[in-house]
């Protein structure tokens, strides 16, 4: 990408879209487009294609979705499954009608079935049932990912795929509601420890593992595919490590300084066992993640108890 590239970040107000935005400003690129939601729906076609023919961006990272855990996923199933099938079709659309360079879809390593094989190989995807409680969402996003595929055989269009792991890092949900395992957890230990309560809950058994990768790491691996990979597959973006929930309840007490007990309720659903990422394809490519995750967090819980002080 040229440093003078018209670039269309969707989605820079989440966490891996303002992510984006941080390594491209690093890098020194200066001609960013962005848009809120309230100013674009990305859902209603006519609107995007509209906002592709005034922009005429080169390229296009594509990282705006509708998100959430566990619960989330599970209660709004069908604006999930829409409102991310129809983000993905208009601008994968609207980039091909108005000649984008190169853009890139991001996923999500729920694409992969449930009982994958583990690491999970971007060659398992559509192998095996999903997980129930984030089908929708996955559905949507392997529709994105053939979506690139087709239109790249159809019409030789320079759009490619990637699958981030578990992310984390500034601008994360904190709502329990519906935010994922690692920012739900630093919020529960540290209210407990502002309260003084003895014991934090933690859904599910404890024994599922999962992979996580700071979002800083995340965008820079997305420029660097962006500029050295042409490939018609999906690129699994991880780091290649994992930890059980329980370990990572742990680390976050002892981050937090949460000194209480822990509390397991194992009549909440554990969701998929294991998720690994095979990401042999991304080394060989020439990319490793740098942020570990114990300094990662602490550096993530640092900003989140600023940001609350702020907002007090």
């Amino acid at each position: 990408m040229d440093k003078n590239a018209r670039i269309y970040i969707a989605g820079h107000r989440g966490m891996v879209g303002s992510a984006i935005i941080r390594a491209l400003t690093k890098e020194g690129f200066t001609n960013l487009v962005t848009r809120t939601s309230s100013d674009l729906d990305l859902r209603q076609q006519a609107s995007v294609l509209e906002f592709f023919k005034q922009e005429k961006p080169d390229f296009v990272f594509l990282a705006a979705a509708k998100v959430g855990g566990i619960q989330a996923n599970n209660t709004y199933r069908a604006e999930f499954l829409y409102d991310n099938l129809m983000i993905a079709v208009n601008i994968i659309d609207a980039a091909h009608k108005h000649n984008v360079k190169k853009l890139l879809f991001l996923g999500s390593s729920c694409i992969y079935p449930k009982m994958a094989e583990q690491p999970m190989k971007e060659s398992a995807l559509l192998t095996g049932p999903l997980e129930h409680t984030n089908e929708p969402y996955a559905i949507a996003k392997i529709a994105g990912i053939k979506l690139c595929q087709e239109y790249r055989n159809q019409y030789n269009c320079n759009f490619i795929s990637a699958m981030p792991t578990n992310l984390y890092g500034p601008n994360d949900n904190y709502d329990l509601n519906n935010s994922h395992v690692l920012p739900a957890l630093i919020r529960k230990f540290h209210e407990a420890k502002l309260e003084n309560k003895p014991t934090v809950e933690v859904w599910g058994s404890g024994s599922p593992k999962r992979e996580f990768l700071h979002v800083d790491d995340l965008a820079e691996a997305c420029l660097f595919l962006m500029d050295n990979y042409e490939g018609l597959e999906h690129v699994n973006l991880g780091s290649g490590e994992e930890v059980s929930i329980l370990e990572l309840a742990q680390l976050i007490k002892k981050t937090v300084g949460y000194k209480g007990e822990l509390v397991f309720d194992s009549s909440k659903p554990d969701g998929t066992p294991r998720k690994l990422m095979d990401v042999s394809k991304l080394k060989t490519l020439g990319w490793k993640y740098s942020i570990d995750l114990e300094p990662g967090i602490k550096s993530v819980y640092d900003l989140y108890v600023n940001q609350s002080i702020q907002k007090s």
